[in-house]
């Protein structure tokens, strides 16, 4: 068991659950990541392990099938998994959120018909908010939906889904105009459809088309696709909560426990470049002596785990503040801000001292320099975490004068 990033007051069930998920990573998925990371291949045979693991159910309730696990088991999952290969704790982030999604702001019907088929994995869920023109501007989005007798009609082109092609549920963010009068504010006439269709890209359901993967510099292996609807007719029933103009409420607080996964996963990449350096800062030798009895190494080896500790920690705080029903946003965003900057910052410490090598294809710290970049962007840049830390304090410490 490594020293670095273990999390105390863990129970039995938790511990036995980490340290299955632990050896799966170590066994089935470390040896082959790089290998499909480069073919920018689909690792089937890694998310048919994970369904038998049960971890596309870990906080899904045990009444629909799931582990009714906490926030923070799955974060600790998650980070375990990052640090195999971060493109899977992508394809399972994306399902878990919708799932999550569901479970706080679903209809019973809802609930009953999803749940239990996302629980064993048979269900892959999506979400989408983004769109050509917008990222983290969400008071933008142009998709659009128009009643139209029983059902809703939607248009508009979305960006950068995660599992875009993998999935067969999508929850997809857009504007509905239907009882909220002109000069509505943006965020309270949005509303979240849940979109049913086919896995695979082409033409997947009629008026919706997912053309193809988006060519990445890093992130492989999962697919990230555009979506585009032209006609897309959705029943109403198919309004998550059944109600529209909720939506934007609906996506942040999904978004908010998202926010705690890419800690986890920027925690994850950061605990794999500390061993990839400090295992090869031992093997490498230069000036008679293996590197890492130069100062200078020693000195970059202490930041680096400093960082992974402190990252590992604040990640922790976040879920558990979530799981205790407290409000999160400011934890959230702070590990999120804090653990994706770290990330970045140790695999490139884990790159410098691996010296040419790391520029190699054959190391695996060349995958994880071209992987750790996405992080800074995902689920909302380093300048909007900002922004939310800095309203939120602003709220906590206001001036009494």
């Amino acid at each position: 068991m490594p020293r670095l990033a273990q999390t105390a007051g863990l129970t039995d069930i938790q511990q036995e659950i980490l340290s299955t998920v632990r050896d799966f990573v170590d066994k089935e998925i470390i040896p082959v990541a790089t290998g499909l990371e480069h073919r920018d291949e689909y690792p089937q045979a890694i998310v048919d392990g994970l369904k038998e693991l049960g971890l596309f159910g870990l906080m899904i309730p045990e009444e629909y099938g799931g582990l009714g696990e906490s926030l923070l088991t799955y974060a600790l999952c998650v980070e375990e998994i990052a640090r195999g290969w971060m493109s899977v704790s992508g394809i399972v982030n994306t399902h878990f959120i919708v799932a999550y999604m569901l479970k706080q702001h679903g209809t019973q019907e809802q609930k009953d018909h999803f749940l239990p088929r996302m629980a064993t994995g048979e269900v892959r869920g999506a979400f989408s908010m983004s769109e050509p023109a917008l990222g983290s501007d969400v008071s933008a989005i142009t998709s659009k939906a128009v009643r139209d007798g029983d059902d809703y009609v939607l248009n508009g082109q979305k960006m950068w889904l995660t599992n875009g092609g993998s999935s067969t549920l999508v929850a997809v963010l857009v504007k509905s105009d239907e009882g909220h009068p002109e000069g509505t504010p943006p965020h309270k006439s949005m509303t979240t459809f849940l979109v049913e269709k086919e896995a695979g890209f082409g033409e997947v359901r009629p008026g919706l088309t997912i053309p193809g993967k988006i060519d990445k510099m890093g992130y492989k292996g999962v697919d990230t696709t555009e979506l585009i609807m032209d006609g897309l007719r959705i029943p109403a029933n198919r309004v998550l909560g059944g109600t529209t103009g909720r939506g934007f409420y609906q996506m942040m607080d999904g978004v908010e426990v998202g926010r705690v996964n890419v800690a986890a996963r920027g925690c994850g990449v950061a605990q794999r470049a500390f061993e990839l350096g400090v295992s090869y800062a031992q093997q490498r030798h230069t000036f008679g002596k293996p590197i890492a009895q130069h100062q200078a190494i020693q000195f970059k080896l202490a930041e680096m785990a400093t960082k992974v500790e402190a990252a590992h920690a604040m990640m922790v705080n976040a879920a558990r503040k979530k799981d205790s029903g407290e409000r999160n946003d400011l934890e959230a965003g702070m590990a999120k801000y804090l653990a994706s900057e770290y990330c970045k910052e140790v695999v490139e410490d884990a790159f410098r001292i691996h010296g040419g090598y790391g520029f190699s294809k054959e190391y695996e710290i060349e995958r994880l320099y071209r992987e750790a970049p996405m992080l800074l962007i995902g689920e909302g840049t380093a300048e909007i975490q900002k922004m939310i830390i800095g309203r939120r304090l602003l709220e906590e410490y206001r001036f009494q004068g």
